[in-house]
């Protein structure tokens, strides 16, 4: 949110915590962030059967934050096609 929205620190924790639902105390607590990637299916640190990996989750995650994410959007470029 710095580099791509030009936002100081603090502005980009709350919206990074607004955008997830959570405190921005919440956003330094792994167990938390762990419970929240899982429940908002963003993946996780540890790669797990049946859960998001890679790009799927780099997908999900600019898709949450309404950002652009250079490998994403190279991907959609690459492929053609326009996704949400």
């Amino acid at each position: 949110m710095q580099m791509t929205r030009g936002m100081r620190i603090r502005e980009a924790k709350a919206y990074v915590a607004q955008k997830l639902s959570v405190s921005v105390q919440d956003l330094a607590d792994p167990v938390r962030m762990a419970e929240v990637r899982d429940d908002l299916d963003l993946g996780l640190v540890r790669s797990l059967p049946h859960r998001v990996k890679g790009i799927d989750a780099k997908f999900r995650i600019a898709e949450l934050l309404d950002i652009g994410i250079n490998c994403v959007n190279r991907f959609r470029d690459r492929v053609g096609k326009k996704f949400k």
